[in-house]
C-alpha cells in the first residue's frame, strides 16, 4: 500500500464526504454519507446527541480509511453547521479526541473560496469570469469570480438557508405555495444584495454559471434522463434552465412517498428536497441566468489540488 496518498474530508449540514488520492491528485477512493449532522439544529441551535454519534461513526469509518489507504498528509474542513451550532467547537474537539480527525470549521468566505476552485475544473477556459453557487445543507453561496488559475473573488454572499435548515424552519417536506414564497422571500434578500453588491449584470454575458451539490447534479440527471442519479456521467453537462424548471415543477407534484421512491431523489434526500429546489430556482431566476452547468467538482477537487501542489513545491 503506498504511503504518499492525500485526502479531503468535507462535513457539511447534511452529508459527510471522503476523497483519497494519489500524491498526483489521481482518484484511489471515494465515499459519500448522509449523516444529517443539522438534524434539528434550525430549532434547538445545537447538533443533538443522536446526530452527533451518527456524525462521529461515520468519521471514525473515514479515519482507519485514511490508515488503510496510506494517507500521509489530509484537510478536513466543516461548514455551515459547525459555524451555527453552539455546541460545534464542542463537537470538533470531541471529533479529534475520539475519531482521531482534525476538523476545521472554516469561515463562509474559505467555503465559497474552495468551491469557487473546485467548480472552475468545469469552466471553459476562454471564459473571463465565473459565477458559482453551492447550494449546502445549512447555507448557500453565490460567488462571482474571475476565471483564471488563482481565482480572484469580486463578490461573495453566504445566504444562510440550505436544503435542510430550510426544509425545517418552513416545513417543506412537500411543496406549499405559502410556505416556499415565504422561503423566496428569505432568499431573494440576499440575491438582491448579491446584484447590487457584485454589479453581475455588467458581468453575465462573459460568465460561466455553474451550480456544485448534489441538487443541480440530481436535476441535470432528470433532464438529460440518465436513468437514475447519476452525478459522474452529468458532471459538467449543461441545461437551459427552462428545462430544469419542467423538472423541478414535476418534483413540486409529488408526495413524500414519491420522491422516496423516485429514481431520482430517495429515501434520504427526499425530506429536504423540496425546499432545495425552492432555493435553487429562486437563485437563478433572480439572477437571470438562462443557463447552467451542474458541477460534481467542489470543495474537495480544491483540498486535493492544493495538497498536490504542497507536495510538489
Amino acid at each position: 500500500m503506498q504511503t504518499e496518498n492525500l485526502a479531503a474530508i468535507d462535513l457539511g449540514t447534511n452529508s459527510c464526504r471522503l476523497r483519497i488520492t494519489d500524491k498526483y491528485g489521481n482518484l484511489v477512493y471515494r465515499h459519500a454519507e448522509t449523516v444529517k449532522l443539522g438534524e434539528g439544529l434550525y430549532a434547538n441551535n445545537r447538533f443533538s446527541s443522536e446526530a452527533m454519534e451518527r456524525t462521529m461513526r461515520c468519521l471514525s469509518q473515514y479515519y482507519e480509511d485514511i490508515c488503510t489507504y496510506g494517507v500521509l498528509h489530509y484537510r478536513a474542513v466543516a461548514t455551515a453547521s459547525c459555524r451555527m451550532a453552539a455546541n460545534g467547537a464542542k463537537f470538533v474537539k470531541m471529533v479529534d479526541d475520539e475519531c482521531g480527525i482534525k476538523l476545521e470549521i472554516i469561515s463562509a468566505e474559505e467555503e465559497a473560496l474552495l468551491n469557487l476552485k473546485g467548480a472552475r475544473l468545469n469552466a471553459s477556459p476562454e471564459t473571463p469570469y465565473l459565477l458559482v453557487y453551492d447550494l449546502g445543507g445549512g447555507s448557500t453561496e453565490i460567488t462571482l469570480a474571475t476565471n483564471e488559475d488563482n481565482p480572484k473573488i469580486l463578490y461573495t454572499v453566504s445566504i444562510p438557508w440550505g436544503a435542510r435548515n430550510a426544509s425545517e424552519a418552513f416545513d417543506l417536506l412537500e411543496y406549499d405555495e405559502e410556505r416556499a414564497d415565504e422561503l423566496r422571500a428569505e432568499v431573494r434578500k440576499y440575491t438582491e444584495k448579491f446584484l447590487n453588491g457584485s454589479e453581475f449584470s455588467k458581468y453575465k454575458s462573459q460568465c460561466d454559471c455553474i451550480a456544485t451539490s448534489s441538487t443541480p447534479l440530481r436535476l441535470l440527471s432528470m433532464v438529460w434522463n440518465t436513468e437514475g442519479y447519476n452525478k459522474d456521467r452529468v458532471d459538467g453537462m449543461a441545461a437551459e434552465v427552462q428545462m430544469i424548471d419542467a423538472q423541478i415543477e414535476k418534483i413540486w407534484q409529488m408526495s413524500l412517498e414519491e420522491m422516496e421512491k423516485c429514481q431520482y431523489i430517495g429515501e434520504n434526500r427526499a425530506p429536504i428536497f423540496v425546499a432545495a429546489t425552492v432555493i435553487f430556482k429562486e437563485i437563478y431566476d433572480n439572477l437571470q441566468i438562462n443557463t447552467l452547468t451542474a458541477s460534481l467538482k467542489g470543495a474537495q477537487d480544491a483540498i486535493i489540488k492544493d495538497l498536490v501542489e504542497q507536495w510538489q513545491s
